[in-house]
């Protein structure tokens, strides 16, 4: 188990938020934490402490008045921490690239890839060769439905029946390099991880995987090394000292290497 940390930008300022309150009209969101400092100040921080694979995430849509300020954080996020950050968020063939070139490992993209509430395996191959399958993360955000664990988008405000299993891990495992998914329901709630989502993901060992959400002690993250078999990574935020929350991230890194 890895610790992936992460930088998420809403309206030009890193935040936490409560996932789920996230909504495009009038660009609002339940804040936990507002950083006084830079996406640039942590990606230092992480740079030094030598963890790689986080993302930054921008949590504005394309269209929106603050989308130019939250894409400069995203940018400056990335050009202080080159190959060692993922990028997501309104991310499609057209500005990949952008973000690649700024010294993103990765490109993070779910909603490019649905349409209708499903999958569009077209979009998915011309991700694929825009950037290739070696840069391409799989962001399958879910939440829990009656028929399973269902994939939201649009930050994560529109569900899809696409239902996170091993079936459509398989099928989507031959276009990326990783998946990260976000539990929305305890997303930002520092309530507890989805224990049966992290179980089902922890069967899945054909490539790595980062789960996000409710984790917000000690014990969380060691329950989550034990459902997911010790190989699902995790990304905790709210919960972190560097973000107003109880745990310490020094000691979150030191748990998750020598665990």
């Amino acid at each position: 188990m890895e610790f992936r940390p992460c930088i998420d930008i809403h309206n030009g300022e890193v935040k936490q938020i409560v996932g789920g309150s996230l909504r495009d009209a009038g660009d609002a969101a339940e804040e936990n934490f507002v950083a006084g400092k830079p996406a640039a100040f942590y990606a230092g921080l992480y740079r030094e402490a030598g963890i790689r694979g986080g993302h930054v995430i921008l949590l504005n849509s394309r269209d929106s008045a603050h989308y130019g300020a939250t894409k400069r954080q995203a940018l400056e996020a990335l050009r202080a921490y080159p190959g060692g950050l993922q990028a997501g968020g309104g991310i499609g063939p057209d500005n990949a690239g952008e973000f690649l070139d700024a010294g993103a490992s990765h490109v993070i993209v779910t909603s490019y890839v649905f349409q209708g509430g499903r999958i569009r395996f077209d979009r998915l191959e011309q991700m694929r060769s825009a950037v290739g399958k070696d840069r391409l993360v799989l962001d399958l955000s879910c939440r829990k439905t009656a028929e399973g664990y269902n994939i939201v988008t649009d930050r994560w405000q529109n569900l899809t029946r696409e239902k996170v299993e091993e079936p459509l891990l398989e099928r989507l495992c031959r276009y990326c390099d990783e998946f990260l998914v976000h539990a929305v329901d305890v997303e930002g709630k520092s309530g507890g991880i989805e224990a049966e989502l992290a179980a089902l993901l922890g069967k899945w060992d054909r490539t790595p995987v980062t789960y996000a959400g409710g984790v917000h002690s000690y014990g969380d993250l060691e329950l989550l090394r034990k459902l997911g078999g010790n190989r699902v990574n995790v990304t905790i935020g709210s919960a972190l000292d560097l973000f107003g929350g109880p745990m310490s991230w020094e000691k979150v890194l030191d748990m998750c290497r020598n665990g």
